[in-house]
């Protein structure tokens, strides 16, 4: 039996990919501009270069569109939460960990204010969403344990303080992002010196 039909699959898969990716470029671009709202799946195929019908082939409607965009983003704060989760020096990580922060709103600020947007509506963004909080969650637990803070769950211990600080970037970040980029590098400032303060490193 020949290899001809598997090189060809791999060939269809990587066309596949190029299509998918540009599916999902546009959307995060018409996010930009029209809002997940007024976008239609016309839009998105007129903006990739495809039909309705090729659009049709790799995703169902807008809502999985948007829900496969909002994944491949919250892959990219996946790396970041575990590369702050193996820094050793806890001051160096909370400012790697805020520097990544804006980079990664900056890139993809709308997609991750739709993402906070649907994620009480759409389950499948919300435990995108839920998921992406929990290993930051975990990043930030880490941190705060190396730099002394007790383990635990109770009020004054790293995992509850971990939990609040991660909703406060998250939130204070959204804010920034609505209102300008030129606000985020101010809002990781407050942020990191909050976490500082919360590990005892503020000195």
């Amino acid at each position: 039996m020949s290899g001809h039909p598997a090189r060809s699959r791999r060939t269809t898969e990587r066309k596949g990919d190029v299509r998918e990716r540009a599916i999902l470029d546009t959307c995060e671009a018409l996010l930009a501009d029209k809002g997940y709202d007024a976008m239609t799946v016309g839009d998105i195929a007129q903006g990739a270069g495809i039909t309705r019908g090729a659009l049709y082939f790799y995703f169902g409607s807008k809502h999985e569109v948007v829900t496969a965009l909002v994944a491949r983003t919250v892959e990219h704060l996946w790396e970041r939460s575990r590369a702050t989760a193996r820094h050793d020096e806890p001051r160096a990580a909370v400012a790697t960990a805020m520097r990544r922060t804006v980079e990664l709103w900056n890139a993809h600020g709308t997609v991750m204010r739709t993402a906070i947007d649907l994620s009480l509506t759409v389950p499948e963004i919300g435990e995108l969403w839920s998921h992406t909080a929990d290993l930051f969650i975990e990043a930030i637990t880490a941190v705060l344990e190396r730099a002394g803070v007790p383990a635990g769950t109770e009020p004054q211990q790293a995992s509850a303080m971990a939990r609040a600080l991660c909703w406060m970037i998250e939130r204070t970040f959204y804010h920034a992002s609505r209102e300008s980029l030129d606000k985020l590098p101010e809002a990781a400032a407050t942020c990191e010196h909050i976490w500082l303060i919360s590990a005892g490193l503020s000195g």
